[in-house]
């Protein structure tokens, strides 16, 4: 049987095939792929290494017959195992990095078993090159309001459960992460590399319907370390946005809960101490630390809002003159009231209408 090939790589000719296969390393894997692929690796991260090294130091002709026999016990492997309860129709589309050796011999082998086998012309980067056409070069057809507000508001809960009620939102610090804040990083959770991260946002941005609002959270241009495109960025600047109030003492009572996990690290306390932008005093410092001995951590929490996240929220708010929707009043942790600015969120984004430059009130 005999071998198809594409270039497109939209999300519709994607979803005709029965499954993604990428066939490059585990570690190519891991740093970006296509959406939903799934790693079927004919040479594993030594033997690819060990390969080029042959192909350097010694011979191309050995490299390839050494590569060769990778490929081929490689590949019977997943025969046995991924690939073993795959009826005659099934019909794979197989990549590597740029399209060439090791999709096709996987590639010719799957087809010869009698599968209806593509490749992906020009490989991952084939891929890439359309991601980023669409996140740096394009312009969404997308239609955000943006959940503003101070540190502690309970903005990523409330993005939750307005997703709970059938709106569309976009969770940029789940795709990230990252919870946004030099307090954000997730124990025990790397984030992703920024060619995945961006692999995520285009997935889900595919998916969202073009004629209702997002609602998605306030985001500086960077989430941790990952920078969010300019075709996303550019679109979030321009929404309206929806601000959430809370009083300070409130919002560090919610803030305590939500990051028990770096309250129970001291090390990652520390760390989150040494990278504010504006450093506090030795005896500033001397309370804070006293305050973590002593478990006040809410109190904690009101003196960092107050020396950094607040004045930081004002200083984005005059940068970012985004149009004002309406407000919601809350205590974060009290689950009625949150539900109650729930209910108005939903009333405010219901009097959108889609319009040329953004969600625009009827």
């Amino acid at each position: 049987m005999s071998l198809e090939v594409t270039d497109d790589v939209t999300a519709a000719a994607l979803a005709r095939f029965d499954m993604l296969i990428d066939a490059r390393s585990p570690g190519e894997f891991a740093e970006d792929h296509l959406p939903g692929a799934v790693n079927l690796p004919v040479l594993s991260d030594a033997e690819r290494a060990e390969v080029g090294t042959i192909y350097v130091q010694e011979s191309r002709f050995k490299a390839r017959r050494v590569g060769a026999a990778y490929v081929a016990r490689n590949v019977a492997r997943h025969l046995d195992t991924a690939l073993a309860d795959r009826a005659g129709g099934f019909r794979p589309l197989v990549y590597c990095w740029r399209g060439g050796m090791r999709s096709g011999a996987m590639a010719t082998i799957l087809s010869q078993v009698g599968w209806r086998t593509t490749v992906l012309t020009g490989g991952y980067r084939t891929y890439r090159r359309e991601v980023v056409r669409r996140l740096y070069d394009g312009r969404l057809d997308l239609r955000f309001v943006l959940l503003d507000g101070h540190t502690g508001t309970g903005k990523t809960e409330m993005l939750g459960r307005l997703a709970d009620r059938g709106l569309q939102t976009l969770d940029l610090e789940g795709l990230a992460a990252h919870r946004g804040s030099l307090f954000g990083a997730l124990a025990g959770q790397a984030q992703p590399s920024q060619k995945l991260f961006e692999s995520r946002l285009l997935g889900v941005l595919d998916g969202l319907d073009p004629a209702r609002p997002v609602v998605a959270e306030a985001e500086s241009s960077k989430i941790g370390d990952r920078m969010v495109p300019p075709a996303l960025w550019n679109r979030l600047a321009e929404a309206p946005r929806i601000e959430l109030l809370a009083e300070r003492p409130d919002r560090a009572r919610y803030l305590v809960a939500t990051y028990s996990d770096i309250i129970a690290d001291r090390a990652a306390l520390e760390e989150a101490f040494r990278r504010l932008p504006v450093q506090p005093s030795a005896e500033r410092q001397a309370k804070w630390r006293a305050m973590a001995n002593a478990g006040a951590f809410a109190e904690l929490a009101e003196a960092i809002m107050a020396l950094h996240y607040d004045p930081a929220y004002d200083r984005s708010r005059k940068r970012h003159d985004r149009p004002l929707l309406g407000v919601a009043d809350l205590v974060p942790h009290d689950p009625a009231s949150l539900g109650a600015a729930v209910d108005e969120v939903v009333r405010l984004v219901a009097r959108l209408t889609p319009g040329p430059r953004g969600a625009t009130l009827k």
